[in-house]
């Protein structure tokens, strides 16, 4: 297990690259060390250069270390150089694709295996000043002799130094100890070693009270005490002897250092002395280069507190910084290379080329906005700033949490621990993105204290703290504070699986101690209806606890501050979430899509808007659908109408009228055989952007029957990547008007209950154009009515209805306008009055034997008649819509041409007009 070198490995996806690298040739010229790789597609031709250069075991010493080194260039004129440095347990070897990748983009790039690692001599010195940074002093003296470097004065060379994790470490150490280094980029390292091994919530006496992160600790040493690592030791490599056994390639002083402190479970000072010297902080005030400090959110080893204060340091010296927070990390990660990668290199074009802008925002957070359609994929955005907001944001938000004194104890030896992440297991982390994860809490080793629901959602970007009260029986109490998200189902997630330890001392005092604790920093959004809830627990599997038995007592001593950042601009889009998709499934992919457009051309031709209908919800033109295997007969034909805004539109027809296929058509489900339908202007197709204008309620909606209702209606949400704040869930789950139920499991639900969620998950969001398919099945009267006032406001705002309904009577009170269709095709279309008649409508009617031939013949002469608008035959009688005769004077001539009037009443009912139209269309 490696930090960086691991990291790194997972970064440059080497199976992707050989997949896309079919038709690229790879030409390797030997001689002298010297080698040449000629990329395909016009890419120039990088030469590598492998030297094994001697320095000295430390300065003055007469003893050298040999170092691997590794030069990349594709010649021409001198170009400014970036030494590329590997992670912990990783040698050059693992930096060769992106050292090709700088090279092409026009830079000189040595990489190096540092003491100890690869092929290089020398034993591990934790990147100490007086050995891995003084080699990198000589790198540059190296550099500044090459012809293919840039200078900036004689033995000054224009360089700028990255690295991730060990090797970001050097990189910063090497821009305090060395002038000549002009710009930095550093990706998940540490800041302070001693801190980041022994972070502690609440420092006492000193230093050493720390809370020793054992796992961690763990991994690292062992990682280099492993022997050989792949390169050859002692006086073969021209470093000193092998050391004690089980030292490995560490110096053995710091090999007796791990010893002494794994053993204690906490730090000495000599320990803490020795840590700081590899640190940076050891000399903040020399680090005067403009710094990209490149932080994971899933990174338990150097978290995102280690990043903050790398920015405010330099930031401090008057240098320019810029800060990412990505989704990665020692722990794994969602996040691939290609972004973090083209940021650290137009970081390098603007501060060593003085070319191009592109540095990117001064503050980038990738947000994890729901899972893609495969449900296990966190969906990514970016999120940026015009300043760095530090881990105490640019406002804050107090939320009082609530829980009696609580008594933590801690069992003896401090088993069994508790559990928040397993470090390194990335495939935890990356669960946890898409609210899954591992985080586990035995009863009686910890206390909680939970908020009320929020009414807001809540978007937390930096360092939560609070003040907590602590009484012990013990002179020092040690604690772990998480904090939870808790959804109304009950269901937790930890946000990045992270925990902050503290150590507590004099919490035996009389009254104990009051403590403030910074709680790790994550960028996390808590939803409407959910709660946050602080956990301290006496143990952690990551973290050494006290070995003998104590018991705690703790409270909350003040609100939680959650932090937030209000001038986040959130991206528009999602960033590319499959990074573990195979490159030639997406080649294969591209070209049965382009093998499709060659036999259905007109179906996927681009089709531009039509600004001229910008403003127009909807129009349907020529629409037609024939279904497989139907022959000749056409569920939709031929069909043309047009929506405007305001409209509430009912959508009417018998069964088999085409209805549900014309919905399904204008959501992109399927699509039609001919025609076109334009939304706002924009053409329809499966997944048109513009369809997030529409929401939709079509043949029922599927729901999660374990989850309650408001999780579903939050999971969708989430799902759709979109912020949370756009959702406008209030709105919705007043429509919704489930009372109780909302925070009961869906199975539970009746079909009403079932159907009015549906409603309003449709209805989030408030999209400009909402489809409902008859949304009043299973809904009792007076919930009609709701709906029916519901669906008036809501196009009273300005937005468009489209209601697909067999209840006539409720069309007819809160539609404005009909379409009416039978077997496919347009029946009749217009505003409800125009259809069912704004003026006199009389019902006359006949006796059940009078013949149809007679009806309909006294129909053609009535409507003869002056002052009459129209009539229609209707069953048993003649419906007439008056336009100046009176009902008397229509009796009188009805008689007058022998038609025997049994009964004459007003008629305004949709349901005779919607049966008169059908039936005229046989």
């Amino acid at each position: 297990m490696s930090f960086g070198g691991a990291w790194r490995r997972w970064r440059s996806g080497p199976t992707a690259r050989r997949v896309l690298a079919g038709s690229v040739a790879l030409v390797l010229l030997a001689g002298a060390g010297t080698a040449a790789v000629a990329a395909g597609s016009g890419e120039a031709a990088v030469h590598q250069e492998d030297h094994f250069l001697d320095m000295p075991e430390t300065p003055g010493s007469e003893q050298t270390v040999r170092l691997d080194t590794s030069f990349f260039t594709t010649g021409g004129s001198p170009r400014p150089a970036v030494l590329l440095a590997h992670g912990f347990g990783g040698s050059k070897d693992g930096e060769r694709d992106r050292a090709r990748q700088l090279a092409r983009s026009g830079y000189a790039v040595l990489t190096w295996s540092a003491r100890g690692f690869g092929a290089s001599g020398g034993k591990i010195g934790l990147d100490a000043p007086d050995r891995e940074i003084e080699d990198v002093r000589h790198l540059v003296d190296w550099l500044a002799k090459r012809p293919e470097v840039q200078l900036d004065s004689p033995g000054d060379p224009r360089v700028g130094i990255t690295g991730a994790s060990y090797g970001g470490g050097a990189a910063l150490l090497a821009a305090a100890y060395d002038p000549r280094i002009d710009a930095v980029a550093s990706e998940i390292t540490w800041w302070n070693l001693a801190d980041a091994l022994f972070p502690q919530g609440v420092r006492g006496s000193g230093a050493a009270d720390g809370v020793f992160k054992k796992l961690w600790a763990g991994i690292f040493f062992t990682t280099g005490s492993a022997g050989d690592l792949g390169g050859p030791q002692g006086k073969r490599s021209g470093g000193a002897a092998a050391g004690p056994v089980g030292c490995g390639r560490f110096l053995d002083s710091l090999c007796a250092m791990y010893d002494r402190v794994a053993t204690a479970g906490h730090a000495d000072a000599d320990a803490i002395a020795t840590l700081e010297r590899s640190s940076p902080s050891s000399v903040a005030s020399r680090i005067k280069v403009p710094t990209l400090v490149v932080q994971g959110q899933q990174d338990s080893l150097f978290p995102l507190d280690q990043g903050d204060a790398i920015a405010r340091a330099v930031a401090a010296n008057g240098a320019p910084v810029g800060v990412d927070w990505f989704a990665g990390g020692h722990d794994g990660g969602t996040e691939g290379s290609v972004r973090t990668d083209a940021r650290v290199t137009g970081w390098f074009n603007h501060y060593l080329k003085g070319a191009g802008n592109d540095t990117g925002p001064a503050f980038r957070v990738t947000r994890t906005g729901g899972v893609d359609s495969t449900g296990f994929q966190a969906v990514l955005r970016g999120a940026d700033a015009d300043s760095y907001p530090g881990l105490s944001g640019t406002g804050s938000r107090g939320i009082e949490l609530t829980g009696r004194p609580q008594d933590v104890a801690n069992p003896p030896g401090g088993a069994p621990p508790n559990i928040s992440t397993l470090p390194g297991i990335g495939a935890l982390t990356q669960f946890a993105s898409v609210g899954g994860g591992l985080s586990l809490d035995f009863p009686g080793q910890f206390a909680a204290f939970d908020s009320a629901p929020l009414d807001t959602s809540l978007h937390l970007t930096g360092a939560p703290r609070i003040s907590v009260h602590v009484r012990a029986d013990q002179p020092e109490a040690v604690l772990f504070a998480k904090l939870y998200d808790v959804a109304p189902d009950g269901g937790k997630q930890l946000p990045q699986q992270l925990v902050a330890p503290l150590r507590v001392t004099g919490a035996d005092a009389p009254g104990g101690r009051t403590v403030e604790i910074a709680l790790p920093a994550v960028d996390h959004g808590f939803e409407v209806g959910h709660r946050l809830r602080l956990v301290l627990s006496s143990t952690d599997l990551a973290y050494a606890s006290p070995a003998q038995p104590a018991t705690y007592q703790v409270s909350v001593a003040s609100p939680l501050t959650v932090p937030t950042v209000a001038g986040l601009r959130t991206e528009a889009a999602p960033l590319p979430a499959r990074t573990w998709l195979l490159p030639l499934g997406a080649v294969l992919l591209a070209a049965l899509l382009l093998f499709g457009r060659r036999l259905r051309p007109h179906r996927d031709r681009k089709v531009l808007p039509d600004p001229a209908l910008a403003e127009v919800p909807l129009q349907i033109s020529g629409l037609s659908k024939r279904y497989h295997g139907a022959a000749d007969r056409y569920a939709v034909r031929d069909l043309s109408f047009r929506v405007e805004q305001g409209q509430v539109l009912g959508l009417l027809g018998p069964n088999g009228a085409g209805k549900t296929t014309t919905l399904r058509m204008l959501m992109g489900l399927i699509r039609p055989d001919a025609g076109e339908i334009r939304v706002f202007g924009h053409a329809v197709r499966p997944g048109a952007p513009v369809l997030s204008r529409v929401g939709s309620f079509v043949e029922g909606a599927g729901f999660l029957p374990h989850l309650t209702g408001r999780a579903n209606l939050h999971l969708y949400w989430r799902a759709t990547g979109r912020p949370a704040e756009d959702a406008h869930f209030e709105e919705a789950l007043a429509i919704a008007d489930l009372g109780e139920a909302l925070d009961r499991a869906v199975r539970t639900y009746s079909q009403g209950m079932r159907q009015r969620l549906a409603i309003a998950q449709a209805m989030l969001g408030l999209p400009d154009l909402l489809i409902l398919d008859e949304p009043t099945n299973g809904l009792d009267p007076p919930q009609i009515r709701e709906m029916r006032e519901v669906m008036i406001r809501y196009a009273a705002a300005g937005r468009t209805v489209i209601v697909s309904s067999h209840l006539l009577s409720e069309v007819e009170q809160s539609c404005t306008h009909l379409v009416v269709m039978d077997r496919g095709r347009l029946v009749s279309a217009g505003a409800v009055g125009e259809i069912v008649g704004e003026g006199e409508l009389l019902l006359v009617g006949t006796p059940a034997d009078f013949p149809a031939n007679e009806l309909a013949l006294a129909a053609e002469k009535a409507a003869a008649l002056a002052g009459i608008g129209a009539v229609s035959v209707v069953e048993r009688g003649l419906l007439v819509r008056l336009d100046g005769m009176t009902a008397g004077r229509l009796v009188a001539e009805l008689v007058a041409l022998d038609v025997p009037v049994e009964r004459v009443g007003p008629h305004r009912r949709l349901e005779d007009a919607f049966l008169s139209l059908i039936g005229g269309s046989a």
